[in-house]
């Protein structure tokens, strides 16, 4: 029940994961900047991997309940990430390339209205209903459908960070390399029950087939 959000958030642009690439030959300015942002970012990104494992980690096939409390806590923890993303890119000050200061507040923007999307992702998922089974899968479905939206904003608001040079500089900073997700032993697949005759509600497929889902899982 609980696969199509793991996808979407794994398939979907989280802030420096998806950088990639170096230069051999990059200005001491853009790479200091980039250094800074790392620096501070690096806590946020783990943030972000640990609940991304953290639906991934909530099988399929736990109770309602279990998935609910996965979820909401993970839309939590990101929208908090993203709010802390938007204060680093803020106190890094506007990088030193071309347009710096609109990519600074281009991304400053966009990371708060993604964290102000994720709170709202975080509400619809308490609200869920977890003692009817076909009503917490299709309102499953919404949250799902909701959450492959806002993977558009996320891809907004890295895009120009990771344009060019400056993209560059920060893949080679260790703060900004993809960390080892890591969750409580209370979030494994044993911590929920098999919840008989659930049924998970298939999505559109938010940005690789991997993020397609079968009706039952």
């Amino acid at each position: 029940m609980n696969k199509k959000l793991a996808a979407a958030l794994s398939g979907g642009a989280v802030l420096v994961l998806v950088l990639s690439g170096c230069s051999d030959d990059e200005g001491d300015k853009v790479n200091d900047w980039a250094k800074t942002f790392c620096d501070q970012a690096q806590p946020q990104i783990q943030k972000r991997a640990n609940a991304n494992q953290l639906i991934i980690s909530t099988a399929a096939d736990s109770k309602p309940e279990a998935i609910k409390a996965a979820d909401s806590k993970a839309f939590q923890d990101i929208a908090a990430a993203d709010r802390a993303l938007a204060k680093a890119v803020e106190s890094s000050g506007a990088p030193p390339v071309e347009n710096g200061e609109k990519v600074q507040q281009d991304a400053i923007k966009e990371l708060n209205a993604t964290a102000v999307a994720y709170d709202g992702l975080k509400k619809q998922v308490d609200a869920l209903d977890t003692s009817n089974q076909q009503k917490f899968a299709d309102g499953l479905k919404v949250v799902s459908d909701n959450l492959a939206k806002i993977q558009n904003m996320d891809q907004d608001a890295v895009a120009k960070l990771q344009a060019g040079e400056l993209g560059q500089a920060m893949a080679k900073q260790p703060g900004c390399q993809t960390p080892k997700a890591s969750v409580p032993p209370s979030a494994s697949p044993k911590a929920g029950a098999p919840a008989t005759g659930s049924t998970a509600p298939s999505a559109k497929p938010s940005a690789k087939p991997s993020a397609s889902a079968k009706s039952e899982e």
